[in-house]
């Protein structure tokens, strides 16, 4: 059936050195006259570790055949994320597509990657070192990761923001003061 999770290891791209792990492999059968055909279905994510990725899906006769057309098709389908201090999202999102849906939260420094199997390969491949996920819905692989990266996509970091408003970034983050707030209820 399929197998996750199976660390493909470093390779080096044209446009620099990117990480892919192997998601699932789907075994499919075409019955015809003569019996069964097999091919190989993989779904594969791509990503440099520090705020680019990707993801690929591959069919193929072959098992390498179907990686390496996943693989290609990852690369060429690389997004760049924003991240607080390189390790955490910037703020909680949701994602959906299809059936699947899944929230991911923004989590303090130690608290690791709080995944299941698709979505933890995504944030592996990002760089991200400290998220909560959880998937709602659909438990299909290739659901989960379009919505992981649905939800990705829509986060904003706050230079974002500010250039969209036309604002600073200081304004943006700027917290109330104490007194400013009671001068107010006065």
């Amino acid at each position: 059936m399929a197998r996750s999770d199976r660390n493909r290891g470093q390779r080096s791209g044209e446009s620099g050195d990117y990480a892919d792990k192997l998601v699932t492999i789907n075994r499919v059968s075409k019955t015809v006259k003569g019996g069964k055909r097999f091919g190989f279905s993989a779904l594969v994510v791509v990503g440099d570790q520090k705020g680019r990725v990707g993801f690929g899906k591959g069919k193929a006769k072959e098992v390498p055949e179907a990686i390496r057309k996943a693989t290609e098709k990852a690369r060429r389908g690389l997004f760049r994320i924003p991240l607080r201090e390189g390790r955490t999202l910037h703020h909680d999102i949701e994602g959906r597509h299809g059936a699947g849906k899944v929230v991911l939260r923004t989590a303090p420094q130690g608290t690791g990657i709080i995944a299941g199997g698709p979505m933890r390969a995504v944030f592996e491949m990002l760089g991200v070192q400290d998220v909560v996920a959880k998937s709602i819905g659909s438990q299909n692989a290739t659901n989960m990761i379009r919505a992981t990266m649905d939800a990705l996509i829509k986060s904003s970091s706050p230079r974002m923001v500010a250039s969209r408003r036309g604002k600073k970034v200081t304004q943006i983050l700027r917290r109330p003061n104490r007194e400013t707030a009671e001068n107010e209820k006065v």
